[in-house]
């Protein structure tokens, strides 16, 4: 797997710190200001802007333990933005430094919905759109056969929906912004809320979250305070795959700020999704996506001396009991003989570094 050249890792991170800037200081206006509010004895920060009618809108802004949030509330008056330097660096970073660029379609979208605060308001991108970036977040060029989408998945915590009391615009209106022909998909359980958005074309927007209860909630549409109205479909393991996100960069335009799962327990529970898949249709086309994603990243992961990320993950999910156990070795018996040898590869380095001990999966 060739790697990206340090240069562009480089131009990748000042990106990243440049877009940062400017997201923020779009979201938050010097005619505004900071507000601590205390929630079950933890401060975070909301944000208030005059509505020019003697009131005030709130947004949550997020803990007031998060270093990088502290900072910004220090300095956002000072932030500057540089859209044409941003502009020239995504460029060469995607026709020049290997990395991937999202189709206009799927970058167009997740940019409508980072300006509206979906990333603010903790939600996560999953899905190929997130694996696009693995190629900024390991510095290793990924081949074009998997990156390719034709949809955006989007996850949120159901508990942080109901308690950061902010909301997205109405979802609907976001996503006709970018194409009038998005219409809301009828759930189908016959219930009246939408988890999904469709275009005449076929492109969807699907909003999930995770389900740690009782089967009965999984054909069932969540309630999410904070998605604008959209509902989303609850899903088993997903809790395990939102865990600790990371923050990076979507090389779309002037570079759009993510969140994405930590690439490590992507390709854990790529193995577990795949065993649910049918063995027909898109179905088994999205099947077969997810191992040879599963099996690029565990060699990345090699490659670039992660080996102890993955371990701690494995085993996290191996603990979590039989049900976990089966997905995984479903999974990896899926997998091709070379990336099931790079798997146990990367399992033993990183049980050795983490000093515990891993049941291999085979």
């Amino acid at each position: 797997m060739k790697p990206i050249d340090l240069m562009y890792q480089t131009m990748l991170a000042e990106l990243g710190q440049r877009s940062l800037d400017a997201a923020w200081t779009a979201d938050f206006p010097p005619e505004g200001r900071f507000t601590p509010v205390t929630v079950k004895q933890r401060k975070y920060w909301y944000f208030d802007i005059p509505d020019g009618s003697g009131g005030r809108t709130r947004r949550y802004v997020g803990p007031a333990d998060d270093p990088e949030i502290a900072k910004r509330v220090e300095e956002f008056q000072v932030q500057k933005d540089d859209l044409r330097a941003r502009r020239r660096i995504v460029t060469t970073l995607t026709r020049e430094g290997g990395m991937v660029a999202p189709d206009r379609m799927s970058g167009d979208i997740v940019e409508a919905l980072a300006a509206a605060g979906l990333f603010r308001l903790r939600a996560v991108l999953v899905g190929t759109i997130a694996f696009q970036t693995y190629a900024g977040i390991l510095s290793v060029r990924l081949p074009s056969s998997v990156v390719l989408t034709g949809d955006v998945d989007i996850a949120q915590d159901f508990a942080i929906s109901h308690e950061v009391h902010d909301s997205l615009p109405p979802i609907v209106e976001l996503l006709q912004s970018i194409d009038p022909s998005f219409r809301a998909v009828p759930h189908r359980s016959g219930a009246a809320a939408s988890s999904a958005f469709v275009t005449s074309s076929g492109y969807r927007v699907e909003f999930l979250t995770s389900n740690r209860g009782s089967d009965d909630y999984t054909d069932q549409p969540a309630k999410m305070p904070a998605l604008g109205g959209a509902s989303a479909d609850p899903l088993r393991f997903l809790d395990f795959l939102i865990r600790d996100p990371v923050r990076t960069m979507l090389l779309h335009k002037s570079g759009v700020p993510v969140t994405v799962p930590e690439p490590s327990r992507y390709a854990v529970h790529k193995l577990i999704v795949a065993t649910r898949r049918h063995n027909d249709g898109q179905s088994a086309i999205k099947r077969d996506k997810d191992i040879k994603q599963a099996g690029l990243l565990f060699e990345a992961l090699l490659q670039t001396r992660r080996a102890s990320d993955l371990a701690l993950v494995y085993n996290e999910a191996w603990e979590r009991g039989p049900a976990w156990q089966e997905g995984i070795r479903g999974g990896a018996a899926m997998l091709t003989n070379d990336a099931r040898d790079r798997l146990s590869d990367c399992l033993r380095t990183g049980a050795i570094e983490i000093g515990e001990d891993i049941t291999m999966p085979f």
